[in-house]
């Protein structure tokens, strides 16, 4: 860092990031108008989705700012394009125009995300209001209303704008930067909450070994890949003959290269029931509906065993699912051919395809054992250290150590190119 500070183009560009995420943490502080501190500290206690929700606002939906959306409604854009991109033949030939298809898909998502934004807006601020924290606002289709979803919309867009600013003329990539920027800014409470267990050192200890563990896991695994060998041959006419030309080199296929994807869906999937179930049960009725909330509310809660064995279940489904369809897009077996290479003892060609999608699949059953390890890793967690103050969020860890590994690469590529020697030796 300090050899980067040097630089003066790359100094205005950390500086440009560090100012960019400080406007983001200005705005997601603006309120909106009407709201119930006390209530909404209530619905965050008792609605387990508003906490997911909040991880991806950068703790903005705590505050119910104008923010208060986040990136959430652009991360599932991308998500819902890139699912449609190999379904859709317009969308497929799209993508492979080169810069031009890639920004006009850019542009889909972006249009897109306001009807999705628009959507969340409205269910979070109905889900909300049940619970209290917006006793003046009078909902319906009156302009009160519109003005208050029209902000958090507005909200969203901003930062989607200040994610893509950071990207073309910071370091790293934008969106994930706000995220991570989140879930640092929640850290100040967290050493809190611990302070307050101060009676339960041991508990604290254990805990603080977990996250290390779940760290140095979280690394090894983001990095791991499987080196495919590739041989490479083609004819070069050079000095009035003809002349073959050969080189080895290897494809990296990573383990892990679903990323934090497949978790965004499982908890996006797993919390929803139990939320929505928890407005349908009531105590004084025998009900066949009742009955049925009733189920899914006690069986869905975070706290029991059968919550985390879905979330696992999930976590591996989605896992495959997302790196199959990311990596049919990617056209390894026709490029290979395209540029002359080949795996030895392989045909090019659909023989290659065919092998290429073997592999995946093997190594994939690693990545997504992880994926589903991360996921449940809490429960367990939270039941050896009896500290539930302090439940650690695996997947705020896997974003972090994420970001964090992606802007260093950046940054040491950087350097490098400017014959600086970097931070990997």
């Amino acid at each position: 860092m300090i050899d980067a500070m040097r630089v003066p183009d790359l100094r205005a560009k950390i500086l440009f990031t560090f100012a960019m995420l400080i406007i983001f943490r200005f705005v997601a502080h603006v309120p909106v108008p009407g709201v119930d501190t006390q209530a909404l500290a209530q619905a965050f206690q008792q609605q387990a989705l508003l906490g997911f929700l909040d991880l991806f606002s950068g703790g903005a939906l705590s505050n119910l700012s104008v923010a208060a959306l986040g990136v959430y409604p652009y991360i599932t854009s991308s998500i819902v394009m890139q699912i449609l991109v190999p379904m859709v033949p317009r969308l497929k030939a799209l993508s492979q125009e080169g810069e031009y298809g890639r920004q006009r898909i850019n542009q889909i998502t972006h249009w897109v995300t306001v009807p999705i934004a628009f959507f969340q807006s409205w269910g979070q601020l109905t889900l909300l209001r049940q619970s209290g924290v917006l006793p003046t606002v009078d909902f319906g289709f009156n302009l009160s209303t519109f003005s208050i979803v029209l902000s958090m919309v507005a909200g969203t867009m901003f930062l989607v704008w200040l994610g893509e600013l950071i990207t073309e003329r910071g370091l790293g990539n934008g969106i994930s930067l706000i995220i991570f920027a989140g879930i640092v800014a929640s850290f100040p409470k967290m050493v809190g909450q611990g302070f307050l267990e101060r009676d339960q050192a041991g508990g604290l200890l254990l805990l603080v070994l977990f996250g290390l563990a779940i760290i140095y896991l979280i690394v090894l695994f983001t990095e791991a890949v499987r080196r495919v060998p590739v041989q490479y041959g083609r004819s070069v006419f050079r000095g009035g003959q003809m002349q073959r030309q050969g080189g080895a080199t290897f494809l990296p296929l990573r383990v892990n290269s679903a990323g934090m994807i497949p978790l965004i869906f499982a908890f996006s999937i797993i919390i929803l029931p139990g939320t929505v179930a928890n407005y349908f049960r009531n105590p004084m009725s025998d009900d066949m509906l009742v009955k049925i909330a009733r189920f899914f509310a006690d069986t869905l809660d975070p706290v029991n065993f059968p919550y985390w064995g879905a979330v696992f279940i999930l976590v591996v489904l989605f896992t495959f699912f997302y790196t199959m369809i990311v990596f049919q897009q990617q056209n390894l077996a026709e490029n290979l051919q395209r540029n002359g290479g080949f795996i030895p003892g392989i045909r090019p060609g659909n023989p290659t395809q065919e092998y290429l999608n073997r592999v995946i699949v093997r190594i994939t059953w690693g990545g997504a054992l992880f994926l589903g390890f991360i996921a449940i890793l809490p429960y367990f967690v939270t039941a050896a250290t009896d500290i539930r103050a302090l439940t650690i969020s695996s997947t705020s860890l896997l974003i972090m150590v994420g970001v964090a590994l992606d802007t260093m690469r950046q940054l040491e590529s950087q350097l490098l190119m400017r014959n600086y020697e970097g931070f990997i030796k």
